[in-house]
């Protein structure tokens, strides 16, 4: 199993390191919040983050740090889904499942994208396997490593919520809420799940539930027709991401039907065909209650939030069912059979060549062929040449003085930021309440760059068109994006210079 994630991990992530000029959208975001150590965000919960903050100080802020992040946190989730498989049957079988929903492009392609999602995909799967393991075995130790690790997903993001309706639902179903001794498990859950998360309630309050709010808007659809149309959308994208767990069951068949459950080397026999229809399927093995647990807590929640979609009207967006279906892959155990060594290795093959086709495909889509193309994407955008401009252009008109602030949006202003210097971050949109590692009020005291491209994704904000229309020196410098055949990006940029407060600042006592 570990040399499985490890080969995974390295995979995906070298490809996209090569492949990538910049990371996506919500890996550069990651990037610039983990300047400070916040209890929470404008827009999130504050673990990803933390976490990613001790990356950077580590490792500094290469392009490649956020698909490095992205595929640990994806294969620490497989490692706890096989946990769980070792729970329920045996170690080769509960390594085929992790192996088929390795595939799903959560775990796989979508799994070099470190944001929230991905980020919860640990954390959810520990919850199961916790989950599991304090209802059968009734350990307090196991009721509390629930709260915890379950604090830290709403740490991560407040979707685990979803989770925890599938444990509700699964304890109504199984009749263990019947049970004194589940209630005192839960008791202990909850006491350990309110003191992980009770620092990041208090700063909730302190900011007027801002995160809160982001989430709420985020699910406005715009009207009953607008949100069938998305759920539709939604339902489709979810086929497309589980698509390559499907096409390793269809290899795997139809390798059996040519091939029979001989080991290589072995001649086929009219015997071995025989057994191989007889054959009972892994899941026939699983008790009733194991079975009924893999459907209630696999299945709800993506049932749940597609009935609360149709009853409400809310919007959905395909990213947020990242962590709904960690538990597909042993639903493959209703078609495997055979002996294990044979059925294990052929798995291994399968996926093996699947995350290998995949991940040499979307490097090379998403990054020669775009460039060749001249596509507009963010993993061919040039933030060394835009971030070369800015220091010339600060140079310039502040020679002598470090380059500390980028005044843009999170994107722009990211990608300028990680190529000039570790101690350089970003004023968000000009705003203090989005840059919370800056002391309200300091944040252009030792001068700044503005940035700003309508056409290169990042339209200023009023605050941030202000900065710019009252700085001293500013204009516009043309960078090609994605090559001869792309467009031409239009940065404005300005240069604003230090104030009193800094060369006060700076002055020796």
């Amino acid at each position: 199993m570990l040399l499985c994630l490890l080969g995974m991990a390295t995979l995906w992530t070298t490809l996209c390191g090569i492949s990538h000029s910049a990371p996506d959208l919500d890996g550069m975001e990651e990037l610039v919040w983990a300047a400070s150590l916040e209890l929470g965000y404008t827009k999130h919960p504050p673990l990803p983050s933390w976490i990613m903050h001790f990356a950077t100080e580590l490792l500094g802020r290469p392009v490649w740090l956020p698909f490095l992040m992205g595929q640990l946190f994806s294969a620490l989730g497989l490692w706890f889904v096989w946990k769980l498989g070792c729970e329920l049957t045996s170690r080769r079988r509960a390594l085929m499942a992790t192996l088929l929903v390795s595939v799903t492009a959560y775990f796989s392609l979508r799994g070099t994208i470190y944001n929230h999602n991905t980020a919860q995909l640990w954390s959810i799967t520990a919850s199961i396997w916790l989950f599991y393991r304090a209802l059968r075995g009734q350990q307090t130790r196991d009721w509390v490593l629930l709260g915890v690790v379950g604090g830290l997903s709403m740490m991560t993001k407040y979707s685990v919520l979803i989770q925890f309706t599938a444990f509700f639902l699964y304890l109504l179903r199984s009749g263990a809420w019947r049970q004194r001794r589940t209630w005192i498990g839960l008791g202990w859950a909850a006491l350990a799940f309110a003191l992980i998360i009770s620092p990041h309630v208090w700063w909730l309050i302190q900011h007027r539930f801002e995160p809160l709010l982001y989430a709420d808007a985020s699910l406005e659809a715009g009207g009953r027709l607008a949100a069938l149309g998305a759920l539709l959308s939604f339902i489709l994208d979810q086929a497309g991401r589980l698509a390559p767990m499907l096409v390793v069951l269809g290899a795997w068949a139809l390798w059996r039907r040519r091939c029979g459950d001989r080991a290589p080397g072995h001649a086929a026999n009219d015997e071995s065909f025989a057994d191989a229809q007889d054959a009972p399927r892994y899941i026939q093995d699983f008790n009733a209650s194991d079975r009924q647990f893999l459907l209630w807590v696999g299945l709800a929640p993506f049932v749940s939030t597609i009935l609360v979609s149709i009853l409400l009207g809310s919007r959905l967006e395909a990213s947020w069912a990242s962590t709904f279906f960690v538990l597909f892959g042993f639903y493959g155990l209703w078609w495997l059979r055979g002996p294990e060594s044979v059925q294990l290795r052929r798995i291994l093959i399968l996926t093996a060549a699947l995350h290998l086709i995949m991940a040499l495909g979307y490097a090379a889509a998403r990054g020669p062929l775009a460039q060749s193309l001249g596509q507009a994407s963010r993993s061919t955008y040039p933030g060394p040449a835009l971030a070369a401009l800015a220091v010339q252009h600060w140079q310039q008109h502040q020679p002598g003085r470090p380059l500390r602030v980028i005044v843009s949006n999170t994107w722009l202003g990211g990608n300028i930021a990680v190529h000039v210097s570790p101690q350089t971050q970003v004023y968000i949109d000009a705003s203090d309440e989005q840059s919370p590692w800056f002391a309200p009020g300091t944040a252009l005291h030792c001068g700044a760059v503005v940035a700003y491209s309508p056409q290169g994704r990042a339209a200023p904000s009023a605050k941030l068109q202000a900065l710019y229309d009252a700085a001293p020196w500013k204009g516009v410098d043309e960078v090609p994006w994605s090559g001869p055949k792309g467009r031409l990006i239009d940065l404005h940029w300005a240069v604003l210079p230090a104030t009193a407060d800094c060369l006060k600042s700076q002055r020796p006592d």
